[in-house]
Order: structure tokens, then C-alpha cells, then sequence
């Protein structure tokens, strides 16, 4: 019987893999730029940590999250977003306590929502994405924003969109939900059964509906920007200012809201549209959250900021776009036996190089020499190394320049000099550390 993976999921091997590597390499390089530290939490965590922390009429817990007895009859969850374990994680430690704040933390790594499989995402799936914790000011908000969007220019994406929103402080958005109840409540008998329960337990995720008939409806609904108390006018007007300053384009969007309750005040979306004409939209989102870390059992009166990438996503666009790696050797060395004596002498020689921090490959058996050759361009090595009886006896390698293919002959005790020098070598010797 052939098993197949299960439906959401894939396989991420050889290329992608590397494709992957690159993209968290690039994006754990940029947040370190910013003093960004990583944070590893659990896959699983009590339920009612995301509960409470992700809220409930958000669709990731009404509709998509993984949860399981567990054998001591412990309601689990998959986690299907990275902020509530990262607060969780930073009330456990006490690092409001213990640490100068903000606390300013990167991760990355899977995370599983039962949803439809569509472009670029699946039911289990690559976040990357950082957390400010223990700060309200509005510069760590455009620090945030600034952030994200350095992180997808590093990438070379042209034409990214910015879209942001404030969705205000707690006045604000107890006024604002008063006021979309009130609109609504001609509509919603003949709106979708998803906005439906949705003006029941949060009216602001109806302008998230992607429903086409209720999306004329949405259009005449009132802007939150009308029922903003003015501290949080003054503090979107300011972001919009030091994204001005900065030349970060951007356009405010009234319907963005986010699929999280637990945000406020700004709120952002980055969206791109590939070369090849697929629109993605949102590829990567955050915002502000001013009463999370004390609802997830921190103190009072502190609050964070964040966003995440899905990696799947900005794979997919990088290979659209054609702005992945394509890296022209990916082996410093291959080694060749090309008699069936020499398999212990290519074992050695590649261990030998190993030792001295260069990529090798070998598969220890032997090939005639133009097989050789073939084998060494399909694993994009820089140099191919052929052993053979005479290299044996005469204690020297032949050495083969696959980009020019010059061929030389060296002696065993020269060859790590000979490769230093020609790789202009910035590997660290092994030995070195010792």
C-alpha cells in the first residue's frame, strides 16, 4: 500500500527546502538588524490559550483550529498562530519583570489551520514573524510596519501594497460596533450565515466578509475613522507621518479589520500580485494589541505589536517572480573513484576536505570519467577530484575545474592550500575551535 500525505499538507524537499533556507536566512538576518531575538515555543499548547488569546469569533477558533483530548483528558491545541504562545511565553518567564521591555522576539516555524487549501497555503504552513511586547508607544507600531516592509524590499518585490487601518482604542471600537449594528440590522436576515454569527459576537469581522452580494452591502457601512476617540486619530495621523517621512507608500483601507480580535489601534496588510498575474492578496499581516498580554495572565496596562509572513506564500511569489537563488555550484567538491581500488582513497579525501569546511560529495564507487563528470555538473560542483590506481601510487589528485575545465595534478599534502587559495576560503577550519 502507497500512503499519501495528508490533504493541506506537502512535502518540502530538496530545492524548495534549500528555497525555504534562504527565505527565514534572509528575513532572520533583516529583524537582527533591528535587535530581534528568536523565541522557540511548543507546537501544542492548552486550548484556551488560543481561545482566549486569538478571540472567539475569529474563524481560526470557530472554524480551523486543531484540538484533541490528549490521554490525561487535556483539551489541545495545534497551534494555529504564533502571538498568543509568544505572550504566554513571556508571562511565564516574567520577562516584564525581569528583562528591559520592550521585549523584541522573532520566530518562525509550522503552524496548522483547517481551511481550504488555496495559493500558496495549506492546512499546515511556515510563519515568520516578530513580537514587540511591554511597549505602547507608537514608534515601535511604525517600527513594526517599517519592519515588514524592509523585509519584502530585501526580497527585490516590486509594487508591494501596504494597506492600514486603526481600528482605535476600546471607546472607539465600542462606539464603532454600536454603529455597524445599527446598519446591519435592515441587512443581515439576507447576508451570509458566517455574518450572521458574526454580528452577534464581533460586527466588525462582517467588513472582512468575502461574500460578493454582501460586500455591496459592506461598501455603505460606516468608517471606523468616524468613531475614533481623538488620542487614537492623533496616534494614526502620526504613523501615517513617520511612514511619510520614511517613504514607506501605503493606503488606508476603512474595511481592514484583521481575522484577529485581539487587535487594535493600527492594523496593516502587505499584498502583492506576482509577475505572472496572480493576485495573492495579503501575504503577510499585523497590528497592535493593547490588552492581550494581560488577558493571557500578564500585567496590566502593557501591550505589543506584531506581524507574521506565511514563508509558503513568499515562496510562491519568489518563484513566480523569478527571485529565488539560483546558485551556480552547490558542492565546493565532488570526488570520483575511477577504478573500484581507489573507493577507500576517495572516502578519505572527502573526509579530508570535510574536516577542512568544504562542501563534498562522493558516492564511493567507481565511474568511468566522463560519468564522473556528468555527476559533478548535475550536483553543481565547483571542482570534480578524480582517484584512480596511478593518483594512488604516485600520492597525487587530479583536479578538474569544471567552469573552465583545466585539470591538473597536485600533491596529497598540497591539496587544502591549493583549494584555499582558489575558493578565496572563508570557511572555519574545524580545528580552529578546538
Amino acid at each position: 500500500m502507497e500512503y499519501q500525505n495528508v490533504k493541506g499538507t506537502h512535502d518540502v524537499i530538496l530545492k524548495e527546502a534549500n528555497d525555504y533556507k534562504y527565505i527565514v536566512d534572509l528575513m532572520s538576518e533583516v529583524v537582527s538588524l533591528f535587535d530581534y531575538h528568536l523565541f522557540h515555543v511548543p507546537v501544542i499548547e492548552n486550548a484556551n490559550l488560543f481561545q482566549r488569546g486569538v478571540g472567539a469569533s475569529s474563524d481560526i477558533v470557530r472554524k480551523e483550529m486543531y484540538t484533541f483530548l490528549d490521554k490525561g483528558e487535556r483539551l489541545i491545541s495545534l497551534r494555529p498562530e504564533f502571538t498568543a504562545s509568544i505572550i504566554r511565553s513571556f508571562n511565564n518567564n516574567k520577562l516584564y519583570a525581569t528583562m528591559d521591555l520592550p521585549i523584541k522576539a522573532y520566530y518562525h516555524g509550522p503552524v496548522f489551520r483547517y481551511e481550504r487549501p488555496q495559493l500558496g497555503r495549506y492546512r499546515q504552513f511556515d510563519q515568520f514573524g516578530i513580537e514587540i511586547l511591554g511597549t505602547n508607544s507608537l514608534y515601535f507600531d511604525a517600527e513594526a510596519i517599517i519592519l515588514g516592509y524592509t523585509i519584502l524590499k530585501q526580497f527585490n518585490l516590486e509594487d508591494v501594497t501596504l494597506k492600514i487601518n486603526s481600528l482605535g482604542d476600546e471607546t472607539s471600537r465600542n462606539n464603532y460596533r454600536q454603529a455597524l449594528k445599527d446598519y446591519f440590522k435592515d441587512h443581515i436576515d439576507n447576508m451570509c450565515n458566517d455574518c450572521k454569527s458574526r454580528y452577534e459576537l464581533n460586527p466588525l469581522r462582517i467588513l472582512d466578509c468575502k461574500v460578493k452580494e454582501d460586500q455591496e452591502i459592506i461598501k455603505n457601512a460606516p468608517k471606523i475613522y468616524d468613531y475614533l476617540t481623538e488620542e487614537s486619530k492623533e496616534r494614526f495621523e502620526h504613523i501615517k507621518e513617520i511612514l511619510d517621512e520614511n517613504h514607506i507608500p501605503y493606503e488606508v483601507d476603512d474595511n481592514l479589520v484583521r481575522g484577529l480580535d485581539y487587535y487594535s489601534q493600527i492594523v496593516f496588510e502587505f499584498h502583492y500580485t506576482s509577475k505572472k498575474g496572480f493576485n495573492y492578496g495579503a501575504i503577510g499581516a499585523g497590528g497592535h494589541y493593547s490588552n492581550l498580554i494581560n488577558e493571557l495572565g500578564g500585567p496590566k496596562d502593557m501591550q505589543g505589536v506584531g506581524f507574521s509572513f506565511g514563508v509558503e506564500r513568499l515562496y510562491s511569489i519568489l518563484k513566480d517572480d523569478d527571485l529565488l537563488l539560483d546558485e551556480q555550484y552547490l558542492l565546493d567538491v565532488y570526488v570520483a573513484s575511477i577504478d573500484d581500488n581507489a573507493n577507500l582513497s576517495a572516502f578519505n579525501v572527502s573526509n579530508l576536505l570535510r574536516i577542512h569546511g568544504l562542501k563534498v560529495d562522493s558516492d564511493y564507487t567507481f565511474h568511468k570519467p566522463g560519468s564522473a563528470i556528468k555527476i559533478a555538473i548535475r550536483k553543481k560542483a565547483r571542482y570534480l577530484i578524480f582517484i584512480g590506481l596511478d593518483e594512488i601510487e604516485n600520492n597525487v589528485l587530479t583536479v578538474k575545474d569544471l567552469s573552465n575545465q583545466e585539470q591538473i595534478q597536485i600533491k596529497y599534502e598540497d591539496l587544502i592550500n591549493y583549494f584555499y587559495d582558489k575558493l578565496g576560503f572563508n570557511h572555519k577550519h574545524i580545528e580552529e575551535e578546538e
